[in-house]
């Protein structure tokens, strides 16, 4: 049990029957269902917890000390709020220290009414998810769950984690249209580097009658078969052969777009020590992923390649067109949290829009 927080006995109820003891928040009142997923992360609990494409998710923290620097201001974070339902966490400390903490973790989860279990054996459950895959749980006070634990990825989670209104940020000679699937603000802050006005637009926006110079696609939570409102629209942006570039559900959403299909990985990538290996000059980078689906490269058309591979199990990270300004990551260059090894990715779309470089 965490010290000087007042908790009570509960557990985490996997689907397969499994179940893990802990304790929750005095606070925490109600159940708490969600697809539970592991992060290898050591670092970076704030933006992982307020990045979008965790909505619907579980979220189990592998490092066994969570919230050691506190929580800091939200011009930090990834979004204005927590998305993921739960946290499922090992230990946390009484005392935080960090000088741009404002809050400790728990008090942070309380006040966005998300709740936890502390003092779970994450590794075994870690452990039970590797072997058994991501799958429905739920954190509760009863020893009985006669209630089914449905699976968040069957419902279409983009609408809830996207922003509703269109938004420009700059003011610049040409313009991107930035499709908003679940964005993270690291990667707005990143689009916001390029000397163009960003215009920031819902998933269910219909930017085809606009006025554009460059696509992109921003990362969002769960499977992207349940977002079907953007894909014939990438489509009809494919059409004009201006820049397009995805990251993450952005990637698969191009990838669908173009004609081919995507799966369920067992367990997901989700931690900031992905290797992954550009297959032009065969360059390993380490990069900061958080996705549950991957690319299936035998549907992909024959006018598209891979362009990166995951080195843990061999899955599409990066796509292209062989021969227009088409492409798109798996991963997230712009980190926050993680290593910002690819963050030249983004230069690279900027050349693109330039007329100076294709995928």
């Amino acid at each position: 049990m965490t010290k000087g927080i007042e908790t009570r006995p509960a557990e985490l109820k996997l689907k397969n029957g499994e179940s893990f003891p802990g304790f929750i928040p005095s606070w925490q009142l109600k159940p708490i269902m969600g697809e539970v997923v592991f992060t290898t992360g050591m670092t970076g609990y704030p933006e992982s917890l307020t990045d979008p494409s965790y909505t619907g998710q579980i979220l189990t923290f592998t490092y066994p000390l969570i919230g050691n620097y506190g929580i800091p201001l939200s011009d930090k974070w990834e979004s204005k709020k927590i998305h993921a339902r739960g946290v499922v966490i090992s230990q946390t400390p009484n005392n935080w220290s960090h000088y741009e903490g404002v809050h400790s973790l728990i008090e942070w989860l309380q006040t966005q009414g998300v709740g936890c279990l502390l003092g779970a054996d994450t590794r075994a459950l870690t452990k039970q998810l590797r072997s058994h895959g991501s799958m429905p749980g739920v954190i509760t006070t009863e020893t009985t769950c006669d209630f089914p634990l449905e699976d968040p990825n069957g419902k279409h989670l983009v609408s809830q984690a996207a922003t509703p209104e269109v938004r420009e940020y700059n003011t610049g000679d040409k313009t991107i249209i930035a499709i908003d699937c679940g964005m993270k603000e690291n990667i707005l802050r990143e689009l916001a580097k390029l000397p163009y006005t960003i215009k920031r637009v819902p998933f269910n926006y219909d930017f085809t009658k606009d006025s554009y110079d460059g696509i992109f696609i921003s990362n969002g939570p769960g499977d992207p078969s349940q977002c079907p409102e953007v894909i014939p629209r990438i489509q009809k942006a494919m059409e004009s052969n201006k820049p397009i570039f995805g990251i993450c559900l952005g990637a698969q959403l191009m990838a669908i777009a173009a004609g081919a299909s995507t799966y369920k990985l067992p367990f997901g990538h989700r931690g900031h020590n992905q290797p992954c290996m550009d297959l032009k000059n065969s360059k390993c980078y380490i990069t900061s992923q958080n996705h549950g689906y991957a690319v299936d490269e035998r549907t992909l058309p024959d006018d598209w390649e891979v362009t990166f591979r995951n080195l843990n199990d061999q899955s599409v990270e990066g796509i292209a067109h062989k021969s227009k300004p088409f492409f798109s990551v798996q991963f997230h260059p712009e980190a926050t949290p993680g290593p910002t090894d690819t963050v030249w990715l983004f230069q690279s779309f900027h050349q693109m829009v330039e007329g100076k470089q294709h995928a």
